[in-house]
């Protein structure tokens, strides 16, 4: 039987049961079995895109009419408030989506109790696809939704209503006001559209209406309208 030294300390099990993660900063799963155990979930899952909040490489629109180092710091407190209220409520499973890859997965500015998988290379819709595919080989189990980090009004209760438009619908979006959207969802993670997202025109009034137009037939349903926040003129108080 090994003896452990006097005064040592156990490392504490990390959240979820796993190992506790190395002083090296490796990336925190929620959850032993690595990323196909990832995807296994009874709840419906939640995928919230994150970039780490550094100034000149987030919310560059919004920089312009409050400075980079507000728009950063807009951005981490709107992030870190938007997960950890969709953390604490028990009928879903927030799973955050970073980027930079090893930077976002490294990092200590976001919850460690929160699986982390890279968004990877691409544009939004090759990254989008990705993640709502599911990490590794896996695939999510059952309905899916992935949201963006700067939606003030991404409260569960519309995360909910959301996942409740997916009864009568195979897919779900969250219109946007800017003609864009905020949340898109599906019933079923396994089934994701081959060309989802192909040819959309991001960040322009025809980014919903050409997602949807890559379900390849499939019925949607739509959740709540709500805003988003690129530029200054979105910000709450402003609009």
């Amino acid at each position: 039987m090994p003896v452990r030294r006097r005064g040592a300390r156990k490392r504490p099990p990390a959240p979820g049961g796993g190992r506790a993660p190395s002083p090296g900063g490796a990336r925190p799963t929620g959850q032993s079995g690595g990323p196909e155990a990832l995807a296994a979930s009874a709840r419906p899952t939640v995928i919230v895109f994150a970039k780490e909040p550094r100034p000149g490489r987030v919310k560059t629109r919004l920089a312009r009419g409050i400075g980079r180092l507000e728009a950063a710091r807009w951005h981490r407190r709107q992030a870190l408030e938007g997960l950890r209220r969709l953390a604490a409520d028990p009928r879903f499973r927030v799973v955050l989506a970073v980027s930079p890859d090893a930077e976002g997965l490294a990092s200590r500015i976001w919850p460690p109790a929160l699986p982390r998988i890279p968004q990877g290379p691409g544009d939004l819709g090759v990254r989008m696809a990705r993640a709502l595919r599911g990490p590794g080989r896996g695939r999510w189990r059952g309905p899916v939704a992935l949201i963006g980090s700067d939606i003030p009004d991404a409260t569960p209760a519309a995360l909910a209503r959301a996942f409740r438009a997916l009864g009568g619908a195979e897919a779900v979006f969250g219109p946007a006001t800017d003609g864009g959207f905020w949340l898109v969802g599906l019933r079923n993670g396994t089934a994701l559209p081959a060309r989802l997202f192909e040819g959309a025109q991001w960040s322009t009034p025809h980014a919903l209406a050409d997602a949807l137009a890559t379900l390849g037939g499939r019925r949607a349903g739509f959740a709540d309208r709500l805003s988003d926040v690129d530029e200054a003129g979105d910000l709450p108080g402003r609009r």
